[in-house]
């Protein structure tokens, strides 16, 4: 059985040398980056399954980092950083990262966190494409190959971003409430602020008006949450 891969971006060699010996210990074959240029470029010649991702870094933050990151792939990314206010987590994870530890923390729960973010990259992988194409009024969603497109032309979404979109599209007409979001497209792994939710939808939204997709496809419920709106309508 072939060992997981790693990927550490962190300018400290104190905290990637503890990292290296620890994930070396569970069977993960580890390399290292110490900027996010080096990472940059590790990322597009390795398969990982997982980068762990400080935010200060010398060339750029990690937020930068990430959102580069998720230009050419989908491998889970965490972010680890001493900065814990709430407005960076939403940031963080509004760029495309798929967790958020804080330092200090127990060597326990980063790998309990990281096996979680495996997994359900894996199941996501492995899940049998039976799903048929989403079709809605020059938007068309494709569950199999994870892809958006609109007028014929591919919309890139982060892999949290997909999700998010593909639950409110398939269940159009139901309401969601933001809590209910995050559960059902964090689970486990994230439990935070509701605005992350906030976030990720105005990304979303964003992107389709830069693809000038003539209507919003997502629906603010007052007071509840929201719900897709696959129509030529404007709301």
């Amino acid at each position: 059985m072939s060992k997981l891969q790693v990927l550490i971006v962190d300018d400290e060699w104190n905290m990637r040398n503890l990292l290296r010996i620890y994930l070396t210990r569970e069977a993960f074959e580890v390399k290292e980056a110490i900027n996010g240029t080096e990472a940059l470029g590790m990322a597009l010649q390795y398969n990982f399954d997982v980068i762990l991702l400080d935010w200060m870094l010398p060339d750029m933050d990690g937020s930068q980092v990430c959102k580069k990151l998720r230009e050419h792939t989908q491998v889970p990314i965490m972010m680890l950083t001493a900065r814990s206010e709430t407005k960076d987590k939403v940031l963080g994870l509004g760029l495309g990262a798929d967790d958020y530890l804080t330092k200090p923390f127990e060597s326990e729960e980063l790998l309990a966190r990281m096996y979680s973010l495996i997994r359900r990259s894996s199941i996501q992988q492995q899940a049998p494409r039976t799903k048929s194409m989403l079709d809605f009024p020059d938007l068309k969603i494709d569950p199999e190959a994870r892809s958006v497109t609109v007028h014929h032309q591919q919309v890139e979404l982060t892999q949290k971003e997909f999700d998010l979109f593909l639950l409110l599209a398939r269940s159009t007409p139901r309401v969601f409430s933001r809590e209910e979001l995050l559960h059902l497209v964090w689970q486990d792994v994230y439990e935070g602020e509701m605005r992350v939710i906030d976030t990720h939808i105005k990304n979303i939204r964003d992107k389709m008006q830069r693809a000038k997709l003539g209507y919003n496809p997502i629906q603010t419920v007052w007071g509840i949450g929201y719900k897709f709106n696959g129509s030529t309508h404007r709301v």
